[in-house]
């Protein structure tokens, strides 16, 4: 009983603590966990007067915190980093769907929400990152790795190195599969990736890498940012994994190459909607959208954004083909992949 009483008081503190926004404020729940992002909330309160109250966390561990606070939520603004956990919580309730021209003028259809039966949209892409296969240049050639499918060759046996199968990144590119080749499909191609995996998925992306260089393994998949990160570091091991390493644009001959988004919506319970609009309307600007790319190594969402990020413009100095499926159309196979991935024993 004692335990419950404190669980329930230091809930209670924290609900206190981050109260609901006054006029010129909002809050925002980010899952965004880059220490850059902290230009774009200075921008925004200089340009609107409007200051940004934060809380920081993972995309499921902020879902979990809205669904436990329901209508006490002070949230006004949710930023996430997945497609998959967008949709997720947009069938939950926890987003308030609205109306922007200046969102729907910047954020392609394919990019956000499908719009409900009001024309209304409950969450949008404000940036964009591709999934990659980077591989040793010692090992092999860009055609041995030039398509996801190729993850399964018998020719990259022991050779993958991937993290977990159930963290997000995966996930999505898991459900494009689902959508591009069928479940039948997926399951088998899942089931001869694990057999050609050099170990046992752990770490993050940058690990991948790194253990590409190290010659652990051969070839990884990793999201575009990563890269980029470490294309950019002064660092001499961090230059050293990069001058091993080789990278592929995947499917640049068939549906092309797998995206996924970091966006943000309007919280369900915002007391401040009109402020949370703003401040999603903001990270569309040609200025927040420049801060993407060259502050976060992220493709901007917005068509006809000029940035000067050397990382990006080297991975694809000719421009590459993305994906054009939709990314509100991979989560619903979220589900069925994690099944998949049980009976197949990916991790």
């Amino acid at each position: 009983m004692a335990i419950l009483r404190a669980l329930f008081l230091s809930t209670t503190l924290a609900w206190a603590a981050f109260s609901h926004a006054a006029d010129n404020e909002v809050n925002v729940y980010s899952a965004r966990h880059y220490p850059s992002d902290t230009a774009l909330y200075q921008g925004f309160t200089a340009a609107t007067g409007i200051a940004v109250k934060r809380i920081d966390g993972t995309d499921a561990g902020i879902l979990a915190r809205l669904r436990a606070e329901g209508t006490r939520s002070a949230a006004d603004v949710v930023l996430l980093v997945d497609a998959t956990r967008l949709w997720r919580a947009q069938q939950d309730g926890l987003f308030a769907p609205i109306r922007s021209s200046i969102l729907e003028t910047a954020v392609p259809p394919a990019y956000r929400a499908e719009a409900d039966a009001d024309g209304a949209t409950a969450w949008f892409g404000l940036s964009s990152r591709a999934r990659l296969i980077v591989y040793d240049k010692t090992r092999f050639q860009a055609q041995d790795v030039d398509t996801y499918e190729k993850l399964a060759s018998p020719a990259l046996a022991g050779a993958v190195c991937l993290r977990s199968g159930s963290h997000p990144y995966n996930l999505s590119l898991f459900t494009a599969m689902v959508n591009h080749t069928g479940a039948e499909k997926t399951e088998r191609w899942l089931q001869q990736l694990v057999g050609n995996m050099a170990r046992a998925p752990k770490g993050g992306d940058t690990d991948q890498m790194r253990a590409v260089a190290s010659g652990e393994c051969g070839v990884a998949v990793v999201n575009s940012y990563y890269l980029a990160r470490l294309m950019l570091s002064e660092k001499a091991d961090d230059q050293q994994v990069v001058q091993r390493l080789a990278t592929v644009f995947p499917n640049q001959a068939s549906w092309g190459t797998h995206m996924n988004i970091a966006g943000g919506a309007v919280a369900a319970h915002s007391q401040n909607k009109t402020n949370a609009v703003k401040f999603l309307e903001y990270l569309v600007s040609t200025s927040a959208q420049q801060h993407f790319a060259n502050g976060n190594n992220e493709w901007p969402i917005k068509a006809g954004t000029a940035y000067n990020n050397r990382a990006l413009s080297e991975m694809s100095p000719n421009g590459f083909k993305a994906d054009a499926l939709p990314v509100n159309k991979m989560g619903p196979y979220v589900a069925d992949v994690q099944r998949m991935l049980d009976r197949v024993k990916f991790q």
